[in-house]
């Protein structure tokens, strides 16, 4: 009985970050109603790396110091969140929030291919070499490239090269910056800030556009830099450090949920049966994918594994071996 409160605790938090994450594609929906892909970029990392700067003072950490490492975390910050931040943005004006959701749940397929192409996955098992195609093939089923009217289009690509930057961006700081004994809320919190300046020397490129001061937009932007990219940046660190990977690995089966069920109940988006097959079909090979031998004492590789692709991000959200949420 004792342990049933914590276990309460801990769904519950899984939850909360769940929505969190799968929340960030409506409300990208809705900032782009009144900004431009480069403005909502910048004003959610702005937002972000503000939030993660007021933890970081009231917890009385630093930021992480020496060049090296913040060349490393430059790098990571670019492809773990302007890149991405970015695609998302700009697919997002064609492509349905919920789509882009079920489509960021292909991470962790691209993860395990950069994994096996650089060397850190040592040969893929046949389940596992299953799982990865047959999450490419849903994700061949969302795109419906048979169909005139499928979803085969620059936005739809632009999105799916964003998931698949999440996937080298959590491998590179699995190699350069986790487990280094940097303090994983000094390290979120640097990389924002990081990708507030690289999303910042994009702002010739579309971002000094006329806002169209819109209500909605401006809600939905704050909340999208507050809870769906600072908060959720740090509660996915807390998930890894107090819970392992498991519970964090959970959020990501749960994000295209969520993303699909918004985008269908507040903006009123189709929901085919083509999407949803092909959505729960990427679930299924991610979810193979997943499989490890059972070898050693049980979760001793666990967190290490879970902490070498996760960044709170982003959203990056973020989630061992694939996002955030994530991190979106």
């Amino acid at each position: 009985m004792n342990g049933v409160p914590g276990r309460t605790w801990a769904a519950a938090r899984v939850g909360v970050l769940a929505l969190l994450w799968g929340s960030t594609f409506l409300w990208i929906k809705l900032a782009l109603d009144g900004l431009s892909p480069v403005q909502v970029t910048l004003l959610r990392c702005t937002l972000g790396a503000a939030t993660l700067a007021v933890l970081l003072v009231s917890t009385r950490k630093r930021l992480p110091r020496g060049r090296a490492t913040w060349k490393h975390i430059f790098v990571a910050a670019f492809f773990c969140n302007t890149l991405p931040f970015g695609l998302f943005s700009i697919g997002q004006q064609t492509v349905d929030s919920g789509v882009a959701g079920a489509l960021n749940a292909t991470t962790p397929l691209w993860s395990v291919l950069i994994g096996f192409g650089i060397g850190t996955e040592r040969g893929l098992r046949p389940v596992r070499l299953a799982g990865l195609l047959i999450g490419f093939a849903g994700t061949s089923l969302i795109f419906a490239p048979w169909q005139q009217s499928g979803l085969t289009s620059w936005g739809a690509l632009a999105i799916v090269g964003a998931a698949a930057s999440y996937a080298v961006g959590f491998a590179y700081m699995g190699h350069h910056l986790v487990g280094k004994g940097m303090p994983t809320l000094s390290l979120s919190a640097a990389q924002l800030m990081a990708a507030t300046g690289l999303t910042a020397l994009a702002l010739p490129v579309g971002g000094l556009e006329t806002v169209h001061v819109d209500p909605t937009a401006l809600i939905a932007v704050v909340i999208l830099g507050i809870f769906a990219t600072g908060i959720t940046f740090h509660l996915t660190y807390r998930i890894i450090a107090d819970e392992g990977a498991t519970n964090a690995a959970t959020v990501g089966y749960l994000l295209p949920v969520v993303s699909v069920a918004l985008g269908a109940i507040v903006l009123d988006e189709a929901f085919s049966f083509r999407v949803a097959a092909g959505m729960a079909v990427v679930l299924v090979g991610v979810g193979m994918t997943r499989r490890q031998k059972r070898t050693g004492t049980p979760g001793s590789s666990e967190v290490p594994k879970a902490q070498a692709t996760m960044n709170a991000a982003s959203e990056c959200r973020q989630r061992p071996q694939a996002h955030p949420a994530s991190i979106e």
